[in-house]
């Protein structure tokens, strides 16, 4: 018998949860502060990328980001304040930043990665959503030097021994490759493994059929309390009416941590802002890539080309700042000297802000003090990527299932 089951949260994991969990029976509403037509969900790269092995946190991480943190225009960027979660995440994030830490999670994330792409194939598969562009054309990493290069590469081997398909490629290969498109670099990688989607396109569709299926979607309504009794939620209160369901997801994003101590719990999480940049018209671009030094995503979408990037750590907010706008237009340039991104594209940058763990693993499992809480969270950069099998996993969870893979160490009770 299906339970009636409370989701906080709108984005790609909150969708994705309400779609498994309304397969399978269940009684869903969904509870988000914003309209769901904005944030990370909308702005990111739209990858699929069981290519990203490597978690956030990783050796020489905290030492770039103190090194970049003079910089406002740097990839990474953690922008100096006073805040003790902050303190906190930051010392959680480098004890992570092991090479044992890294070796254990790689296994962990390549096979949630592979799962939650063939996932996305058969949501297209059913027709449930119509027509959406889920492209298999892989993943560019492209680079300008030789010590970039050589970086990438070993990465690229621990892929291969994954049983990834991936592939060295110089400058001629490329240019084959990727045609009638000039690139100022020395060679790439090619992840042929990697997919992508237009974002957009796929959150408006999902939500049209949750709609349409008799999910409840509540918004412009934030949670205000949380109300707990003998190890179980008992009552989500909101600014407009309270909420009594047997079972609560917490997908509320970069919102989880400060959600999370109306319940007395520590869910460290930061928020990463990251831009984004549409261009309306034709760039030539047509396989996704990275660009490997300014660390920028290009994504050829529906109708435009998209241009995204930065990890800034500056605390929950929606303050667009042009000098990180600027140095993602600039890098552009510089890797494809015949591509300008002009003032008025600039100025229509958008930003989202993704939940990142200190570990750089996402958080899901069920609580172990409130017993009818599932936590779906912290999924940094691979949110967007990891958006459908999270949903999966979370169904599994409620519905005492089985789960697809061994979750726990993506357990949101772990210690760091």
């Amino acid at each position: 018998m299906g339970k009636n089951v409370l989701i906080i949260g709108g984005g790609i994991v909150g969708l994705c949860s309400a779609y498994f969990l309304h397969k399978e029976g269940h009684q869903v509403t969904i509870l988000d502060k914003s309209d769901i037509t904005s944030g990370a969900s909308f702005v990111n790269a739209g990858y699929i990328t069981p290519s990203h092995i490597i978690p956030l946190a990783s050796p020489g991480m905290i030492v770039k980001g103190i090194k970049w943190m003079f910089s406002p225009t740097s990839p990474f960027y953690m922008k100096p304040r006073w805040d003790m979660d902050f303190f906190r995440w930051s010392w959680y994030f480098h004890k992570s930043s092991t090479k044992e830490k890294v070796a254990h999670a790689i296994p962990l994330i390549k096979e949630i990665n592979l799962m939650s792409r063939e996932l996305f194939a058969a949501i297209k598969n059913t027709g449930d959503l119509g027509d959406f562009q889920l492209e298999r054309k892989g993943l560019l990493m492209l680079y300008k030097t030789e010590e970039e290069g050589e970086h990438e590469l070993e990465v690229a081997e621990k892929a291969s021994f994954l049983g990834m398909e991936v592939s060295s490629l110089d400058k001629k290969a490329l240019n084959k490759l990727q045609p009638n498109l000039t690139m100022d670099v020395k060679g790439a990688v090619h992840y042929e493994c990697d997919g992508h989607t237009t974002p957009t396109e796929f959150m408006e569709k999902m939500l049209d059929y949750l709609k349409r299926n008799g999910v409840i979607i509540k918004t412009n309504e934030e949670v205000t309390d949380i109300v707990t009794d003998n190890g179980r939620i008992t009552k989500v209160i909101s600014e407009k009416t309270e909420y009594s369901p047997e079972e609560i997801v917490l997908a509320a994003g970069s919102w989880s941590e400060k959600l999370s101590k109306k319940m007395k719990l520590k869910l460290p999480i930061q928020a990463g802002k990251g831009y984004s940049i549409n261009v309306p018209r034709p760039t030539g671009i047509t396989i996704p890539a990275i660009l490997m030094e300014a660390k920028v995503a290009v994504t050829p979408m529906k109708q435009f080309t998209r241009f995204a990037g930065t990890m800034e750590f500056s605390g929950i907010n929606d303050i667009i700042n042009k000098e990180r706008v600027e140095a993602i237009a600039k890098a552009v340039k510089e890797f494809y000297p015949e591509i300008e991104i002009n003032t008025e594209e600039i100025a229509k940058a958008k930003s989202g802000l993704r939940p990142v763990s200190p570990d750089g693993l996402p958080y899901i499992g069920k609580s172990s003090t409130l017993e009818n809480l599932t936590i779906a969270t912290g999924h940094a950069m691979m949110g967007w990527s990891l958006g459908p099998v999270t949903g999966q996993l979370v169904s599994e969870i409620i519905s005492d299932k089985k789960t697809s893979m061994d979750i726990i160490g993506f357990s949101p009770n772990r210690k760091f």
